[in-house]
């Protein structure tokens, strides 16, 4: 082996061995500036249109008045976090801190 062609190898192999890997995992969540008719029209559509909102019933692990965010994140990851996915009319955005309290466990997607 030439000294050029180990010196390549060499470097490829260093280089890929310094590559870090980044892990983050997305949810989508309601934003803080919206209104609650706005919030209302977005969690109806989220619901009707594939999100799970089972937990979001009164006898449901995420029941409380405030955890609509709970369909908006559903129907993110069962869109596979398509771009667009977490928009409703403005009323929702992609956050990185998962918003799960309690035995309520936000799904995520983890992306590379």
């Amino acid at each position: 082996m030439g000294l050029l062609t180990f010196l390549v190898l060499y470097i490829i192999v260093v280089n890929h061995s310094s590559t870090v890997l980044v892990v983050c995992a997305n949810w989508c969540v309601a934003r803080s500036d919206a209104s609650n008719q706005a919030l209302q029209a977005a969690l109806d559509y989220a619901c009707g249109a594939g999100a799970d909102c089972t937990p979001l019933q009164s006898n449901g692990l995420c029941f409380l008045p405030n955890t609509l965010q709970y369909a908006f994140n559903s129907y993110f990851q069962r869109k596979a976090m398509a771009p667009g996915s977490c928009d409703f009319s403005a009323t929702a955005t992609i956050a990185q801190t998962d918003p799960s309290y309690g035995s309520c466990v936000y799904p995520s997607s983890l992306r590379y």
